[in-house]
């Protein structure tokens, strides 16, 4: 399976960055895992959300291919435990051999990227910011592919 994570903006933050290729390495053993960061270059960028969103929606879309399975890391997707998700996840690598999660930026996800989108997946009710998202996401992402191999890292 090939898992791509894809993030608006970037990070600022080294911490974050650190323990953040930290989980990446470890998802390696278990998938083909890869990150994209979608930066806007200063002429796109602008003071009006929702040109903003257009703007970020254009660029994310020229990343996607027909076949990937794309996940919104959403504030108001399902809510899984780590448990159930592993279940989930194994459940969608016998149909997909593509998955794309994406980070959306300050603003949120444009209407077409919504629209794209196969499902949303919400890590927590509350909000973080995209750089913290990303260390959450990776955290996690690992946790799963323990919970299925059925190595000792999740606890019960």
């Amino acid at each position: 399976m090939k898992i791509t994570l894809i993030q608006i903006g970037k990070t600022h933050f080294d911490f974050i960055e650190e323990g953040y290729q930290t989980f990446a390495k470890r998802i390696n053993r278990y998938a083909k895992f890869n990150t994209e960061v979608i930066e806007l270059p200063s002429r796109l960028k602008s003071d009006v959300p929702d040109v903003i969103k257009r703007n970020e929606a254009d660029a994310l879309l020229k990343k996607l291919q027909a076949t990937d399975y794309v996940i919104l890391l959403d504030e108001h997707g399902k809510v899984f435990s780590s448990v159930a998700y592993a279940t989930h996840l194994e459940k969608l690598s016998h149909s997909q051999s593509c998955l794309v999660f994406v980070i959306g930026g300050a603003y949120g996800f444009h209407a077409d990227i919504y629209k794209r989108a196969n499902e949303q997946l919400s890590l927590s009710g509350m909000t973080f910011s995209h750089q913290l998202i990303r260390l959450i996401f990776a955290e996690q992402l690992y946790r799963i592919f323990t919970i299925i191999k059925g190595e000792p890292y999740h606890h019960e």
